[in-house]
């Protein structure tokens, strides 16, 4: 009887090898998780930057109605909180086109603006890298 529950309280714990197998299948499923969640992140990141993107051109694009011109470059997107000086006719802005203030996109950088021509314009976001021009420019698609 003494030989049983001597046993009995030699196989209470679980063994070293118990132990790190259950550590390693945490640290498995951590690492899954953490993948997943990252990747979500950046695409909520994108789909924001997105929308900006289309809230500010819906602005540029009533500015434009009312002005007969897109911005220029030079006056971007402070034309739409502020009256340009250099307006020919200054009745005809009918802003501020924005309520809020100019935003960040998700990365808190500056958006990017350029006119193309009187009536055409580009809006797009550095992206991650905070570097125009790359490959994770955010950009609204044609």
């Amino acid at each position: 009887m003494y030989n049983r529950l001597n046993r009995r309280r030699k196989r209470a714990g679980f063994t070293l090898m118990e132990v790190l197998l259950v550590m390693a299948i945490l640290v498995i499923l951590g690492s899954l998780v953490t993948v997943s969640f990252v990747r979500i992140q950046q695409n909520a990141n994108r789909d924001g930057a997105k929308n900006q993107i289309k809230a500010l051109s819906t602005a540029i694009d009533a500015y434009t109605l009312n002005i007969g011109t897109a911005p220029t470059t030079q006056q971007g997107f402070e034309a739409l909180k502020n009256a340009p000086a250099d307006l020919k006719n200054p009745a005809k802005w009918a802003g501020p086109y924005l309520e809020k203030e100019i935003p960040l996109d998700p990365w808190s950088n500056p958006y990017n603006y350029e006119q193309l021509t009187a009536n055409t314009y580009r809006i797009w976001s550095s992206g991650p890298d905070g570097n125009s021009g790359s490959d994770d420019d955010v950009m609204l698609d044609p």
